[in-house]
């Protein structure tokens, strides 16, 4: 049976695949499809932990023409995103396809000739364009350390984070020097010894409230990509902000980090050498790193250490550099092949620069139509 033609297929429908379906829909597109993997509505926010709530995570962006009604704080923010997600769905009649997780996409050449995309049930789609929106959510990173595999303990990753029950009575190594890992560390404190491992000194930064704040991030993380790098870490472009409830925690103790380990045995890790100069750091009584050489018993490795951008499904299309990263002629194009657009990749993978990447990654493909 032949492919089900369509001139847009998004793939994704979380934040930057919802706007870019709004821009599609606005531009006179009607016959396009989105496809996404979850069962149901919500993106990568359908699947975070109950007690990450409004009032904890960093904001939810309104979606273009229906804004959020600003609902309890105290809500889990997976049942608000969810249900908001779900009426934009209703409220634009826009064509989403699920659960339909894309194997690959494959195509004939960069600049000619249909797209093709292959779902892993085997169902195909041809699309003139096509506009990723997979996000970073199932493309959790852990760094390898020698030993990694020795571990007898629990290992995990935020994305399986559900509940600090689980870890009650429980010794927990806490990995990461993002705001994941802070949060964590003040939840699990009442129920669980916890040491922090960061590689560098916790970065507490001023500012985090400021207007320009997610702008200037996006600034930095641009410069990279567009240059073909891989996008640095959320830490290392936004830091930690300086406020009340992460100050307590340095005094409590809960956020003084101790360093990193360059080892992991069956019980426990060893730490190595660690700069132990404070004397450029906002909260110098936050890094207290242990001697190199020093040996800890845990129960559990809770790795915080970010994600990537999820593309495999994007490789037979050879988009990367050697390097691994992706050279953009702009924000939602790979120089590679302009019919592959990226909402969501590297500065724009954010609560702030999503919508505009929807709606460039949207204009795009109106543009390419018309040609």
């Amino acid at each position: 049976m032949s492919p089900t033609e369509y001139p847009v297929i998004i793939i994704g429908a979380g934040q930057a695949g919802l706007a870019a379906a709004h821009e599609v829909q606005r531009r006179g597109i009607t016959n396009f499809l989105i496809l996404d993997a979850n069962d149901g509505p919500g993106g990568a926010w359908r699947h975070r932990w109950d007690s990450l709530t409004l009032g904890k995570s960093h904001g939810i962006a309104d979606l273009p023409g229906l804004p959020l009604d600003r609902p309890d704080p105290t809500v889990p923010a997976s049942e608000v995103v969810a249900k908001y997600y779900g009426a934009y769905e209703q409220n634009f009649d826009l064509p989403v396809h699920r659960p339909a997780r894309v194997a690959q996409v494959t195509g004939t050449g960069p600049f000619t000739g249909p797209l093709t995309v292959t779902l892993e049930s085997g169902e195909q789609f041809t699309a003139e364009v096509v506009i990723n929106a997979t996000g970073t959510w199932d493309s959790p990173y852990i760094p390898y350390i020698p030993g990694i595999n020795k571990f007898a303990g629990q290992q995990l990753h935020t994305k399986h984070y559900r509940r600090k029950e689980d870890f009650a009575g429980k010794r927990t190594l806490v990995v990461g020097g993002g705001l994941s890992a802070v949060q964590f560390l003040l939840e699990l404190e009442s129920v669980t010894e916890t040491i922090w491992a960061t590689r560098r000194p916790p970065q507490f930064v001023d500012g985090f409230g400021d207007s320009d704040w997610g702008l200037n991030v996006e600034k930095r993380v641009r410069e990279n990509t567009f240059a073909g790098k891989l996008p640095a870490s959320v830490v290392a472009n936004t830091g930690i902000p300086l406020i009340d409830d992460y100050l307590a925690g340095v005094e409590s103790g809960a956020l003084v980090s101790r360093g990193m380990f360059n080892e992991i045995n069956s019980t426990g890790v060893r730490f190595g050498a660690s700069d132990s100069s404070t004397s450029n750091l906002v909260v110098p009584e936050s890094w207290s790193p242990f001697p190199a050489g020093h040996e800890i018993d845990v129960d559990v490795i809770f790795w915080n250490t970010g994600f990537r951008a999820h593309l495999p499904h994007l490789a037979p299309l050879q988009l990367r550099e050697p390097g691994g990263g992706i050279t953009m002629a702009d924000e939602v194009t790979p120089a590679r092949n302009p019919r592959v657009l990226l909402a969501g990749y590297g500065s724009t993978a954010s609560t702030v620069g999503a919508n505009r990447a929807g709606r460039l990654a949207g204009r795009a493909a109106a543009r390419l139509l018309s040609q």
